[in-house]
């Protein structure tokens, strides 16, 4: 039996084994059922050169334990909604002499979702029901799935965020139009989106782009540290522009009491 590639904690190999230590050779055939994918898949990615050419014994290709070891790793890639292209890239890494494993970790902290919402999945009558007092309720949530804020599959909707949909009911019960709401999220998101870029484009500039100067070790740590700071920051600043807005506002309010 060929003997399993070793994994790292994602699934994932982190350099590839040593293929003098299994002298195993495969016909194509019997590669494609030890790595579990069809024999026309395996031959794309030879096309594509994400696998290296068999070695030829006259007219059979022969494929070596190492074959399968990047297979099993296309395919933990793939999982993990890695596209081909990127793997190649990857690939590309491991050749110039960089531990997968490590540059793994970097795509990992980079990627690791900023968000921990629960989304919350009802039917289009259910959201509905939760603004009774709105005239065509409907018709604002399919807006809202047009525009991405909210997913339908037939009469189910899933939004992204319970905490967002409280909110929204929150909003509409103290008497601001449902349609109104929705705007009000496309302008947040539009902002939102602008300072997510701002980041994006300070850490490309300033410490992804220093990679040449330190390990990417480093760098996975570096972008772990980095990821509390931003938001404290979007948070802290949003907090103290409410306070500012909020003051002029009740300012303006008590000023017309005091006139009137």
């Amino acid at each position: 039996m060929t003997e399993e590639p070793a994994r790292g904690r994602d699934g994932v190999q982190g350099r590839w084994p040593d293929a003098t230590g299994d002298r195993r050779e495969y016909r194509i055939g019997e590669l494609a059922e030890a790595a579990g994918v069809p024999v026309r898949t395996l031959r794309y990615y030879q096309e594509r050169k994400l696998i290296p050419p068999p070695r030829r014994s006259g007219r059979v290709g022969l494929y070596s334990a190492t074959h399968l070891a990047r297979l099993r790793m296309i395919g933990g890639l793939l999982e993990r909604g890695h596209t081909l292209e990127g793997i190649r890239e990857l690939l590309s890494a491991w050749e110039l002499g960089r531990d997968i494993g490590v540059v793994l970790g970097v795509e990992k902290a980079a990627t690791t979702p900023w968000s921990h919402e629960v989304p919350v999945t009802m039917t289009l009558d259910e959201l509905a029901a939760l603004f009774p007092d709105e005239d065509d309720p409907p018709s604002v949530i399919h807006r809202a799935a047009s525009l991405g804020f909210v997913e339908m599959d037939g009469d189910r909707v899933t939004l992204w965020s319970r905490r967002q949909l409280d909110a929204a009911v929150t909003l509409v019960g103290a008497g601001v139009p449902l349609e109104e709401v929705l705007t009000a999220g496309c302008e947040i998101q539009r902002t939102m989106d602008d300072l997510a870029a701002l980041f994006v484009r300070l850490i490309a500039k300033h410490v992804v782009g220093r990679v040449g100067d330190t390990s990417l070790g480093d760098l996975t740590d570096t972008l772990t540290r980095l990821r509390p700071g931003a938001e404290i920051t979007v948070e802290a600043g949003f907090a103290r522009a409410m306070d500012r807005q909020v003051r002029v506002a009740i300012d303006q309010f008590v000023g017309r009491l005091a006139t009137s």
